[in-house]
């Protein structure tokens, strides 16, 4: 590589910079640079002790199979309220009698999701203000095989097809039901007008 000479221009503005420049402390400078320390010197540490694996053990299950996600029963009570509060105290209490019924059991989803949507809308075309959804409180424990379940499948999906098309446009407030209706085995459904 080569260097071209400077043109007059470019030395008369290097040698203004130098002059405004300062220069570095010539013992700075000219110093060797400062040897790296050495590390302090440690004992040995012994190595943590570990339990011995058994192949076969299982590991115990920590809280909920869906940790991950919410449980229903706290997305729903989570949701805003948009019925008259007196009236929400009293349905929550058991006091407000429901004026219809659908009992989901036994049902797949893909029976239960045309079912739930025919009586919500027939519910709603009659007049009726507060219905009661009983979907069943679905399988007690989780099973041992590699794929996860979900427990109580209607459980989960009701609140869900209830806040979706066409249900969302006459549902007013989805609750869990009073153990005289059900308990969390069921779901109150409050109508708008």
């Amino acid at each position: 590589m080569t260097r071209r000479p400077l043109s007059p221009e470019d030395r008369d503005l290097w040698q203004r910079y130098t002059k405004s420049a300062d220069p570095l402390a010539k013992s700075s400078r000219d110093a060797p640079p400062d040897p790296a320390p050495r590390p302090a010197r440690t004992d040995p540490v012994s190595p943590r002790k570990v339990d011995p694996f058994t192949l076969g053990s299982r590991a115990k299950a920590k809280g909920s199979v869906h940790s991950l996600v919410p449980s229903i029963t706290e997305q729903v009570a989570a949701a805003p309220l948009r019925m008259d509060a007196k009236a929400h105290k009293r349905m929550k209490a058991g006091k407000l009698r429901p004026e219809g019924k659908i009992d989901l059991h036994g049902m797949t989803l893909a029976m239960a999701q045309p079912a739930l949507v025919g009586f919500v809308m027939r519910a709603h075309g009659d007049g009726k203000r507060l219905i009661l959804v009983v979907t069943g409180k679905g399988k007690s424990k989780p099973s041992d095989t590699v794929i996860p379940n979900r427990l109580g499948v209607l459980k989960h999906q009701v609140p869900m097809w209830l806040s979706m098309p066409p249900l969302a446009a006459v549902v007013l407030q989805v609750a869990q039901a009073n153990r005289a209706h059900g308990g969390s085995g069921a779901y109150y459904v409050y109508l708008r007008r």
